[in-house]
């Protein structure tokens, strides 16, 4: 049985990404490793508590998750794979109550920011608290059998606690998806299947460095499809830059690679992959 590390508690979206994600793949069920920060996702790898980790590592709402960029370059561990899961909030209880029962509701700080329209419009008397995660929300709540409380968490959470969902899909955005990326060495990639790749690069601090590697890349046909900058620590105005490009042919991304690597300080491929899109 493959261990595969999430970041949150059973019944988070991270979990519901992991066994979509291999819910094809593997013969046998997954076996959910929980870990209290993103950090331990690779703490968990490098000390053989799991096979893999599934990380969140941007959204469509909310931006990226700056701190899993520098983890990323931090650690040798190679992105394999890319999900993309669409967010569906929903507000639960313990069954046999309604909205106008619930006085308070506790979720992660980010499910808060995407449903904060929902209780100003629908249901104002509500005090929204923050907590540190969706499904250990939902978990509490089902433990303590506290009446009048609520979560915002996952349907999957609603079914693994014994919850009631009283108002499903409450994001204020329904386009709403967040990407997760896929640690996992055991993945076997065909060079043919290869059309995705993630890199963290720095650049000579001189005007123009950056548009001059843009310029390359699209010569040889990459389609940019993320970048991020990151400050270098110690170095004043000197930038880490993770970029995420997409390709057709992939002779032609090695050889973009090397035509950039003259002009940039250092290269590190954090993974190539296929693309989920």
């Amino acid at each position: 049985m493959k261990r595969v590390a999430i970041q949150g508690f059973r019944g988070c979206f991270h979990e519901q990404a992991a066994q979509e994600f291999y819910h094809s793949r593997e013969t046998e069920p997954i076996a959910i490793v929980e870990c209290t920060t993103f950090e331990d996702l690779f703490t968990a790898l490098k000390e053989d508590r799991a096979d893999a980790a599934v990380m969140a590592i941007e959204n469509t709402t909310s931006g990226g998750l700056i701190p899993n960029f520098d983890l990323l370059r931090k650690y040798p561990q190679q992105i394999k794979g890319e999900i993309y899961l669409h967010i569906h909030h929903n507000l639960m209880a313990l069954p046999g109550q309604k909205l106008e029962d619930i006085r308070e509701v506790h979720t992660h700080y980010m499910a808060i920011a995407q449903t904060r329209r929902f209780f100003k419009k629908q249901c104002p008397w509500i005090k929204v608290v923050e907590s540190e995660d969706t499904a250990k929300s939902a978990a509490d709540i089902a433990r303590d059998r506290s009446f009048g409380v609520g979560a915002v968490a996952s349907a999957m959470a609603a079914s693994d606690f014994g919850l009631e969902i009283l108002a499903p899909d409450i994001e204020t955005y329904k386009e709403n998806f967040t990407r997760f990326l896929i640690l996992d060495d055991t993945v076997s990639i065909k060079k043919q299947d290869i059309d995705k790749s993630s890199l963290c690069f720095t650049l000579p601090h001189k005007p123009g460095s950056l548009a001059q590697i843009l310029t390359i890349l699209s010569f040889y046909d990459m389609n940019l499809t993320r970048i991020q900058s990151l400050p270098i620590p110690g170095k004043s105005w000197q930038y880490f830059f993770y970029a995420d490009i997409k390709f057709d042919n992939y002779d032609r991304y090695i050889q973009s690679l090397a035509a950039v690597r003259p002009l940039i300080n250092d290269l590190q491929v954090l993974g190539e992959y296929t693309s989920a899109l």
